[in-house]
This record gives structure tokens, sequence and C-alpha cells, in this order.
């Protein structure tokens, strides 16, 4: 799994880039090697004005699937960090759980067709 990091509207710094990777590593677990890439894009979006306005987009590329996407904005840059993290484990989760589910599924019918032309 590769994983590129950019920002808007601020310097990333290498300890920043480091949290980043660790708390994408961590939270996705054991489920990496289903995740091909993941492009991080970090946003200021107001700049030195405040508010809620540090954004983390979060781009899973999938082999074999549709793209996961998830995007979080806070006042805090670290919390828009994990919290778009726990949201892609989730997804991620729930799409290979599907997907396990529709290869099952599948295979049982052309299981069943099998036995159903053998008779």
């Amino acid at each position: 799994m590769q994983i590129f990091i950019q920002s808007s509207s601020f310097k990333l710094t290498r300890s920043l880039k480091h949290y980043i990777e660790k708390k994408i590593k961590n939270s996705l677990g054991r489920r990496t090697d289903h995740v091909k890439r993941i492009y991080v894009r970090l946003f200021d979006i107001n700049g030195p004005h405040g508010g809620i306005d540090k954004r983390c987009h979060l781009h899973l590329t999938l082999p074999n699937m549709a793209d996961v996407v998830i995007q979080n904005t806070q006042d805090n840059l670290y919390d828009a960090i994990n919290l778009a993290s726990i949201k892609a484990k989730s997804t991620l989760n729930r799409r290979l759980s599907r997907q396990k589910l529709i290869g099952h599924s599948s295979l049982t019918a052309f299981r069943n067709s099998l036995l159903v032309n053998a008779s």
C-alpha cells in the first residue's frame, strides 16, 4: 500500500506526515493489503481566520472495487485525520464484507447450477 500526502495552505511537517501514515496503518490494520493506494489531502479552508476549517480528505484505491472517498472537517487537524481514518476503516470493512458476500453467493449459485445440470 502506498500513501501519498499533500497539504494546502500550510507546510506539511515530517512529524505530521509520520503521524498520518501511522494513524492510517493502525486504523486499517490487516485490511491494508486490500488497499492499493491512499491519497491524503489536508486543507486549512479559512487560513488564519480560524473556525471549523481543517479538512482531511482520504481517497482509497482498491483493486477490482470502487474507490472509497472520505472527508472530515474539524477545528483541529489531528481530529479531522483521526475521524477520517475511523470512517475509512468502517467503510472499507463494510465494502469488503459485501464483496465477500457477493462472491460467496455467486459461487453458491454456480455450484447449485452444476448440481442441477449434473442430474
